[in-house]
């Protein structure tokens, strides 16, 4: 029969890792400072009325992981983790908001870009 063909065989593993990887994604920090630690909206959040579509039936949820556990035992345990920890201490930095990202790239108020024809005028005094 001979040697069995490898080639092109890759996309099809890639394909399914970027479905799992996609699958997996939560909320962004962003969206839980802004919407989902207000008091009235965590309350909310916290006593879910029961969804047999979501695990543990929406009963146990995370609302600074955007996570939902199958047990009281797992959120629990879930709690004391590192990674609860991490994005608790995560959410305590302000979220940057577009002004901010805008005056990084120096597209704001205080920080405008200067073109080329404002820069030029002053390098010819100074060479005269």
């Amino acid at each position: 029969m001979g040697r069995l063909r490898r080639s092109r065989v890759h996309n099809a593993r890639r394909d399914v890792h970027r479905a799992a990887r996609t699958r997996v994604r939560t909320r962004d920090l962003d969206q839980i400072q802004m919407i989902d630690l207000d008091p009235k909206n965590r309350a909310a959040l916290e006593a879910q009325p029961i969804d047999f579509e979501k695990p543990g039936l929406a009963q146990h949820y995370c609302v600074e992981c955007a996570k939902y556990y199958e047990t009281d035992a797992a959120l629990q345990s879930h709690w004391r983790s590192k990674v609860h920890k991490r994005r608790c201490k995560q959410l305590r930095e302000p979220a940057y908001t577009i002004e901010e990202s805008e005056r990084a790239a120096g597209l704001g108020k205080e920080g405008k870009r200067a073109t080329a024809t404002e820069t030029t005028p002053a390098v010819e005094m100074i060479v005269a």
